[in-house]
């Protein structure tokens, strides 16, 4: 494995792991309804930029330690973060060529239908789910979408020209 290889996997790790960090971080009960899905935005932006490296099994894993580090139902994350990676896999090209506003349209859609896929789960278990749940952070990732999306590509073009 060459260098630029190795420093875009450490790319990749490292901005898993502070999507990690953030998707911990405290917040205030009225807010918290509308906690972005960082893992997820993290991981769809991976999937569109090197679907040879990231794709369902790196998504499936890393769901497994959203569900083991938020210590919700077991494979609960890695369920829809599998299914938001396969459908961002198939369409990376197509995704890959919209504008920005396009591709923020695009996220939407895909992260209300992970957050269907958490919120669904939570129902059979039991759990009372708002309303709001359905939208409020799906349009936050969107909102987000466009600074994440701009970062990652930085770190990810600075790690293959250095």
């Amino acid at each position: 494995m060459n260098e630029s290889a190795t420093r875009i996997n450490w790319a990749i790790a490292s901005s898993l792991i502070v999507a990690f960090v953030l998707s911990t971080l405290p917040m205030p009960s009225w807010a918290a309804v509308g906690r972005p899905a960082w893992v997820a935005l993290v991981l769809m932006y991976w999937c569109i930029a090197m679907p040879g490296r990231v794709g369902v099994i790196v998504a499936w894993a890393t769901g497994v330690l959203l569900d083991v580090m938020s210590g919700s139902l077991l494979g609960q994350h890695a369920l829809g973060l599998a299914v938001l990676a396969f459908i961002v896999h198939q369409k990376h090209q197509w995704l890959r060529a919209l504008p920005l506003w396009q591709q923020a349209i695009s996220v939407f859609v895909l992260m209300f239908g992970y957050q269907v896929i958490v919120l669904w789960i939570n129902g059979i278990r039991g759990f009372p789910v708002m309303a709001s749940a359905y939208w409020a952070a799906p349009l936050v990732s969107t909102l987000l979408w466009p600074w994440v999306f701009f970062v990652l590509r930085d770190l990810r073009r600075k790690c293959v020209a250095d």
